[in-house]
Order: structure tokens, then C-alpha cells, then sequence
């Protein structure tokens, strides 16, 4: 087995071997997307906590100044 028979196996080896290093590379180029993604997710938390508590705050400013204007209307 000389000759074409001889050089299409090889042929076929290398190109699967260039594919599966292709499917590697995208693969980790994929993987360090979702990391990126998976840090922002994690930092919107965060935010989204942080703004939670501020908008408590806000609604319990809000009820403290609207007693004290009452306090202030009912005053001779």
C-alpha cells in the first residue's frame, strides 16, 4: 500500500487533528466568554441588592418627611 492509498489515511488524521484543535480553541474561547458574562452577572447582583436598600431607604425618607409635614400643618 503505496502510493495515494498510503498518504489519504494521513491525510485524514491531520485534518481531523486540525479540527479538533479548532474545536478546542473555540471551546475555550467560548469558555471565557461565559466567565466574563458570569463576573458581570455576579457584579449586577450586587447592584441590584445595593439599589434595593436604597429604595427602602427612599420610601422610609419619604414617610419620615410626610409626618413631619403633617406635624408642621397641624401646629398653631
Amino acid at each position: 500500500m503505496t502510493g495515494p492509498m498510503r498518504r489519504m489515511p494521513v491525510a485524514v488524521i491531520v485534518a481531523l487533528a486540525l479540527q479538533s484543535a479548532g474545536a478546542l480553541v473555540w471551546a475555550g474561547g467560548a469558555a471565557a466568554r461565559i466567565a466574563v458574562l458570569e463576573g458581570r452577572i455576579g457584579e449586577q447582583r450586587l447592584v441590584a441588592e445595593r439599589l434595593a436598600r436604597l429604595e427602602e431607604q427612599s420610601k422610609a425618607t419619604r414617610a419620615a418627611v410626610e409626618r413631619i409635614e403633617l406635624r408642621l400643618e397641624r401646629r398653631p
